[in-house]
């Protein structure tokens, strides 16, 4: 507690001491690693900042830097569009690869996740003996996934269709080696070199203008340290990996080398700020944009010798690993929400990595999924617990790091275990059931007392009547869970995605943005940042297809939540005798498989059966067999009452949860102006909530009956009452107040 109180403290008193415009009060922040800015050194006032930033009471924690593309007044279009995911018409194979580069002779090793090739990049030293593998430069990577390739001497990369053009471009020409230029892609237009000469000249200006903390008076860097409650990390340490402080910011600034001469390619600052004056939190801002900044934080320090490392989610993590352990570590550039490819080849040294990432279950999911990308064999993972924290609160506790990273614990397993094997993972789930629960909706809070929360693994259905807002509600539940950081892709065969994105940076920013074009900038800059991705099918699909480039989003970009709209897209692309029904249930059970095998959710829309208009849907009111509700972990209904105009004409009822049984129903309110439901503030309806009978579970919620005089008639109280019984689904919710 002590330590809570030293660090808002030190908050304080560093804002205090640093101007008079920061003796504000703060509101609430957003959390970190949501919203990323690119900006320029300039004293400029609060009215150059966005909309969101510009509140008189709230001093963002980049302040006096002006924000690029919100003051802008011209309009600029990008051809790249990074946020759509198309994938390859022939996937290749890594047995592929290896037989493409056999019948060119070209001499590869086989690696975790890359094979090892010479560079065609580079030419050949003079005087090595041709043919032996040794004096030969292995600095190419192909994944074998992907096929992508990265030459790590010139950092050139490409994708394998690039890699095999450029060799038959070598052996029509009869060279031995390319010019780096030579594979190029589309040509920069003004507005993008200027923005990239401009960010580079950012960096400089940044790293120049901090002070390393070796410069800083003693008790200036101790009031620091406190503040992002480093105070156990050693001066020596921040200087080895070239940490510095940045005074007009008040934020850490961690460097990024690489590249040839490991040269300094781009910065983030770690800002710190009170909210609601009791709780620390603490803010990234990255240059380049997060899209471009592709950093392992500690990678210069690495040597070539090295075959053991620490892969940490935050770069104070990796200072303290390194300070109690001299082990070679390394920090992910955005913790763990992703681990991009392009990085895995500079993970290839090493025969053992031991992935710390935190401690908390998030943490230990996103190593579990993180150690598939880099090889089973090779990895070991920290399990989190009490005695097992994050690496700079065991630092500060005195543990013994050494010693937690040898009881690490590998990531491969067999096939069958035993309960001594699952004992703490069983009591990691008891001792954080909020955690376990997933991951909470801002927008929806009463979703919350039902599903608990965000899974992974899980399978989700999804229907309601035709036009009555399926994917403006679902467009607008996927993005609560992508602004806080769930990596979404989404799958919109019914509409296209300019609509889709329309509707959702509508609901992004709640307002009508053609009403407020000046606005469009700010809000699409920060709409740019959320982890969301686009599938750019449209109509009638095939399912291995999709199936495909779902795989493929996981591997790149590590989506935990994958949205189809809809099911029956994908049925017509089937042969025309199949019967359609059993066509369905294929779609479904491959969409099942998925889930669990890629630990990523999947949120299924499927259209309902027509229904008589005065009677509500019930999960059997499904299209299709019982398969879907069948495999579903929850089923979700969107209920509409098309002969009513008033409020409460819509409701969300949730028919299925098998995480805990909890099954209820609660009211929409439709707001036109910004696209969102929301329950109403004032209503007399409240969160009606059931519980299933524990034999009964939530397998079959749609067979089970109401059990005479098991629920009374109850007035709506101030605050919401739960009521326990047998029934579920459309019964449980109209057999309230009724007496058998």
């Amino acid at each position: 507690m002590w330590r809570t109180w030293s660090v808002r403290r030190a908050v304080r008193l560093w804002h205090v001491a640093g101007c008079s415009s920061l003796r504000c009060a703060r509101p609430p922040l957003p959390p970190p690693q949501r919203f990323f800015f690119s900006y320029k050194l300039s004293q400029c006032s609060s009215s150059f900042l966005s909309p969101v930033w510009s509140s008189p009471r709230w001093n963002h924690p980049l302040e006096g830097l002006q924000v690029i593309g919100v003051v802008s007044c011209c309009r600029t279009s990008k051809k790249d569009v990074k946020s759509t995911i198309d994938f390859p018409i022939h996937p290749v194979t890594v047995t592929d690869i290896k037989q493409y580069l056999r019948s060119k002779e070209i001499p590869f090793h086989d690696g975790y996740s890359c094979l090892h090739t010479p560079s065609i990049f580079l030419e050949p030293r003079a005087g090595a003996p041709e043919g032996t593998g040794k004096e030969k430069n292995y600095s190419m990577f192909i994944d074998k996934t992907t096929g992508h390739f990265l030459c790590k001497e010139t950092l050139v990369e490409g994708s394998w269709e690039d890699l095999q053009d450029c060799l038959e471009v070598m052996r029509t020409a009869g060279q031995a080696s390319l010019h780096p230029g030579v594979l190029v892609g589309y040509p920069e237009t003004l507005e993008e070199r200027e923005e990239r000469e401009m960010e580079l000249k950012e960096v400089e200006r940044i790293w120049n203008s901090s002070v390393p903390f070796s410069d800083l008076p003693e008790e200036e860097a101790q009031l620091v340290k406190t503040m992002f409650q480093i105070e156990k990390l050693s001066n020596a340490t921040l200087k080895k990996f070239r940490v510095r402080f940045f005074k007009p910011t008040k934020s850490l600034v961690f460097p990024w080398f690489g590249g040839p001469g490991s040269g300094l390619r781009g910065v983030k600052l770690l800002s710190a700020a009170v909210k609601d004056g009791a709780q620390v939190v603490y803010t990234e801002a990255t240059v380049p944009k997060s899209s471009g900044y592709h950093n392992l934080f500690g990678l210069h320090l690495v040597g070539h010798r090295d075959v053991e490392v620490v892969l940490t989610g935050r770069e104070i993590d990796s200072m303290a690993v390194s300070q109690a352990t001299s082990l070679p570590t390394v920090a992910l550039p955005r913790g763990v929400s992703c681990l991009p490819p392009i990085l895995l080849p500079y993970l290839e040294q090493f025969k053992r990595v031991t992935l710390w990432l935190g401690g908390d279950i998030r943490s230990w999911e996103a190593s579990k999924i993180f150690s598939r990308k880099l090889g089973l064999r090779r990895c070991s993972l920290v399990r989190p617990g009490d005695f097992q924290p994050s690496p700079c609160e065991a630092l500060t506790q005195g543990r013994n790091l050494a010693r937690i990273i040898k009881a690490s614990i590998p990531a491969a397993h067999k096939s069958i275990v035993s309960f001594r094997q699952l004992r703490e993972d069983v009591y990691g789930e008891l001792a954080n059931t909020e955690q376990v629960a997933g991951v909470k909706w801002t927008r929806f809070p009463e979703l919350n007392k039902l599903l608990k929360g965000h899974r992974k693994g899980e399978l989700t259905v999804f229907t309601g009547p035709t036009g009555s807002g399926k994917t403006t509600f679902i467009s607008e539940y996927a993005l609560d869970l992508s602004t806080q950081g769930v990596n979404t892709l989404w799958g919109s065969f019914e509409i296209n995605n300019v609509r889709l994105a329309k509707i959702m940076l509508t609901q992004f920013s709640m307002q009508r943005l053609e009403e407020n074009l000046d606005q469009y900038d700010a809000w699409a800059d920060k709409f740019e940042e959320l982890p969301l991705y686009f599938m750019t099918f449209h109509g009638q699909q095939n399912i291995k297809v999709v199936l495909d480039t779902m795989q493929h989003a996981v591997y790149m970009y590590d989506i935990s939540h994958v949205i189809i709209d809809n099911l029956q897209f994908m049925m017509g692309q089937e042969h025309i005798s199949v019967d359609k029904f059993a066509v369905q249930d294929h779609i479904i059970g491959a969409f099942r498989k998925f889930a669990t095998n890629s630990c990523c959710h999947v949120t299924l829309i499927i259209h309902p059966r027509k229904e008589e208009d005065d009677k509500e849907l019930q999960t059997a009111s499904i299209f299709g067999t019982a398969k879907a509700s069948q495999e579903a972990d929850n089923v979700l209904i969107l209920q509409e009452k098309k002969l009513v105009t008033c409020p409460g004409r819509r409701s969300l009822q949730v028919a299925k949860n098998r995480f805990d049984g909890d099954v209820g129903i609660f009211p929409l309110e439709f707001n036109k102006s910004a696209l969102t439901f929301c329950a109403p503030v004032k209503s007399k309806s409240k969160l009606r909530k059931v519980k299933l009978d524990k034999a009964e579970g939530a397998e079959n919620p749609e067979d089970t009956k109401t059990k005479e005089g098991a629920q009374t008639a109850v007035k709506p109280p101030k605050t919401p009452k739960t009521v326990k019984g047998r029934a579920e689904g459309k019964k449980g919710t109209e057999g309230e107040g009724k007496k058998p």
